[in-house]
Formats: C-alpha cells, structure tokens, sequence
C-alpha cells in the first residue's frame, strides 16, 4: 500500500513510518518544508494547501501532526496554537483527500481521550458524551474538521489515543528520568485514572484501523484496563528498581504547569471497546508490560525532534 502520514517525524509518526516501511509499503511524508527527498509532500495546515499530486495512489492518509500538548504553559496564545495546528491540520488533511480524483479508503486521524474531561472512575468507552474543558471542546472541534473527508465518502476514522508509554517523547518521556533518580511519586492524589496505551500497540492499532474496514467514527487506542496515576508510579518505581516515595502536590504542579495541570490531575477510565470488538489484540495490556517495553533496548527509543506532533 501507499499510505502518507503528518508528522511523520514526531514519536507515533515515526514508529508508525518504520513499521509500515519494514513491511514493505510505501509512506509518504506530508513535510511543512520544500520536499528535500523522494516519498516527501509539501503541505502548509495554517495556509489550508497541500500539494495533492504527491497523494495520488494512496490508499490511506494517517493524519498525526498537532503542536505539542504538553510544551509550555497554556496561555492564550498557546491555546490558539493547539487549536489552529489540530482545526486548520484537519481541515486540510480533510479536503485535501476529498478532492483527489481516486480518494485514498480511509482516513485515519488522530484525536484524543480529553474529549471525555475530567470523569471520575466511571467507565467510558466510544458512546460515553463528551465532557467539558478546553481539551474535550478542543477534541470536538478536531473530529468534525474531518467533515469533508466523510462526506466524500471516505472511512474517516477517530484514533483518541491515551498516554502513550515511549521513553521517546509523549507524557512518559520526562518521568523515566526522574523515577530513575529516585525522585518520582504520585502526581495530586493519585487517585485520577490515567488510560495509557505503550508505543508498540499504539503502532499495531493505528495499522489495525487502516485494514479493518469495519471500523470508523472515533476509536480509543487505550489499553483495556486504565491505571490510577497512584498505580501508574508505583509501577515506575518498581520497573525500575527505585523508591516512588516523593508525591507532587496539585497546588505546585498548577503553579509549573498553568492549565496543562487540570489535564493532568483529571481523571479518564477510558477503555476500548471498539477496538476490543474488531479483534486488536493488545501485546502489552497492562501498565508494568507497557513501561518494560519502552525501556526495552530493541524497541523503538527516541526519535528525531519534531513540533508537528502532540
């Protein structure tokens, strides 16, 4: 297959890129940049372009690029940004696959679980409303971009991943250094419910939705049984050997984070039950699974830099 991918250069792009690759298909990079080697397309999500004669014969478009979630403090015109890169991205990802004269099968776009809020410890799956907050109206507004893609008759499908466990990027990413040191520890009370999901089956499921024509509409990409954050740093602490002793309270990480914070001690039992349905599979179901793959030498580790992926 040819399949072209936004951010492409970013920890899921990468990982999906090099998997898809070694298979033996095709990718095309969507690059905000002059193309600079073969297999490369110029787009601009903020102009609403891209150059649509390097998508033709593509079979599926996975659309990753956003800005960065957690970088910087969410003023206001950090929140713009997040919203334009997600918004504007879509929409031209969107019209872009609908006006090819052969569109690709499916569009797989990638959303996230902050379309629930902040939920408590009740279950949600795929048919849970969307909760409130600048995340969930965020989220909203980023799936109904893909309305064009729909429209043209295209599978368009939701990917609203959960914390994916890299030690390349992502949420985890700055907690293996700090669990390491022996300085970690729950984040609030610990009690919220963190739905995470490890890098290699965030690949597989990604892939999974490009062939499983069954599937559309949003998906969770989360693992099948959510972890409190409580659970979750007991889990780093004891993968890698060290004490989980030193808790954040929530008044010092809203004065470091700003509102980023409230997404962090919000609380999203997320489970997937679409996926479930299908058939996925998970490899690393579990949180202890899901930290011990990341830090596994042979598996994907971090990639090049890139600010087109949240």
């Amino acid at each position: 297959m040819r399949i072209a991918i936004s951010g492409a250069s970013g920890l899921i792009g990468s990982a999906l890129a090099t998997a898809l690759t070694g298979d033996g298909h095709e990718v095309v990079a969507l690059v905000r940049r002059e193309p600079r080697r073969a297999g490369e397309v110029r787009w601009d999500p903020m102009a609403g372009t891209v150059d649509t004669a390097g998508l033709a014969g593509c079979t599926a478009i996975v659309h990753l690029a956003g800005a960065n979630i957690g970088q910087g403090r969410w003023t206001a015109t950090r929140k713009q940004l997040l919203r334009d890169s997600r918004v504007r991205g879509t929409a031209t990802i969107a019209r872009a696959a609908a006006e090819l004269a052969t569109p690709p099968k499916v569009l797989v776009c990638g959303s996230a679980i902050g379309f629930y809020g902040d939920s408590g410890d009740r279950s949600l799956d795929e048919d849970a409303p969307g909760g409130q907050g600048f995340l969930a109206d965020l989220v909203r507004d980023w799936e109904a971009a893909a309305d064009p893609a729909r429209a043209a008759g295209i599978r368009t499908v939701h990917a609203r991943s959960g914390l994916v466990v890299a030690r390349g990027g992502g949420a985890f990413a700055p907690l293996f250094p700090i669990f390491r040191a022996g300085l970690g520890g729950r984040l609030g009370s610990g009690r919220q419910y963190w739905s995470f999901i490890a890098l290699q089956d965030e690949v597989a499921a990604l892939r999974f939705a490009i062939d499983t024509d069954s599937l559309s509409g949003p998906v969770n990409l989360t693992a099948p049984e959510p972890a409190t954050n409580r659970e979750i740093t007991a889990a780093l602490g004891r993968v890698l050997r060290r004490p989980a002793l030193a808790p954040v309270p929530a008044p010092v990480l809203r004065l470091a984070l700003g509102g980023l914070a409230t997404e962090v001690l919000s609380s999203q039992r997320v489970r997937p039950k679409r996926l479930l349905a299908a058939g996925f599979t998970f490899t690393h179901p579990t949180i202890d699974q899901a930290i011990s793959a990341a830090l596994d030498p042979a598996q994907p580790g971090p990639g090049p830099r890139s600010r087109n992926r949240a």
